[in-house]
């Protein structure tokens, strides 16, 4: 065989190599093992409390629910809100769960007694999402009027801190970082993140990553769930998880399991 030959098969073999859809990663979730049905309607917000034992949702009936997603059982229901319940989080001693809604309020509550202990108004519109930030002495929120707030705990005033308004649009979530660091995606197309000195600069992030910080996992309107390899920059596993839109997706803290909901009214457990 000629040499250029040689060269060209053994670069057809390369790229045949490269194009080959490789099996997904052992520790992705691939089988359905619970269903939790208990709203009306669709559920907009499926969140992990830190040791990941238990599981809250939030829904278009306008409560929030406590489960046990490993062995399928409610819990304990949550009623407060007079509009759909849109993100919920859950403080880090799981002592207590802020959450927020269409009705434009970030609620605090007791998790053992159900009690609303503050109320927060403030929001021109529809809050979208929600989280705790360091020492759960201050509460992030993003609105669709366009705006992320902060908000203290402590304090008796009901006002926000703080406001920022840089987005052009709806601003669908919401996170802080291990540095407290603020960062905010919209439906402008842009994520921003917004410093100690309240800069912003915009980025490219994803949502829910498994433990190891290799794949990024994402929900779509077709109701698939998507695994994205981070160093490959590829598709790798997909789950066809729901019949509907998935609102959310939320990854164990150890990695055993994985939530996701829908606006078809039911939450999933993978494995």
């Amino acid at each position: 065989m000629p040499q250029n030959a040689m060269f060209v098969a053994t670069t057809d073999q390369s790229a045949a190599r490269r194009t080959q859809i490789e099996p997904a990663p052992t520790e992705l979730p691939r089988t359905e093992t619970a269903c939790l049905q208990g709203h009306e309607g669709p559920v907009y917000a499926v969140r992990f409390n830190t040791t990941g034992t238990y599981c809250l949702t939030g829904g278009k009936d306008r409560t929030i629910r406590l489960w046990n997603p490993h062995k399928g059982v409610h819990i304990k229901t949550y009623t407060g809100h007079g509009y759909d319940v849109r993100d919920i989080a859950v403080s880090s001693d799981n002592s207590k769960l802020a959450s927020c809604g269409g009705d434009r309020n970030l609620f605090l509550w007791d998790v053992a007694s159900g009690r609303i202990i503050r109320k927060f108004r403030g929001h021109d519109g529809v809050v979208n999402a929600i989280c705790f930030g360091p020492g759960d002495g201050i509460l992030v929120s993003a609105g669709y009027d366009q705006a992320v707030r902060i908000w203290d705990c402590r304090a008796r005033s009901f006002d926000a801190m703080q406001s920022m308004k840089p987005f052009a649009d709806s601003v669908t979530s919401v996170c802080l970082t291990d540095r407290a660091a603020i960062v905010a995606g919209s439906v402008d197309g842009t994520i921003r993140r917004f410093d100690v000195r309240h800069r912003h600069e915009a980025s490219k992030l994803d949502c829910c990553l498994t433990p190891s910080d290799a794949h990024v996992i994402c929900g779509s309107e077709d109701g698939r769930v998507c695994f994205w390899d981070l160093v490959e920059e590829n598709l790798v596993h997909t789950i066809h998880a729901h019949k509907a839109a998935v609102c959310s997706v939320a990854m164990h803290p150890g990695g055993e399991c994985l939530l996701t909901s829908s606006t078809d009214g039911t939450v999933k457990v993978w494995q």
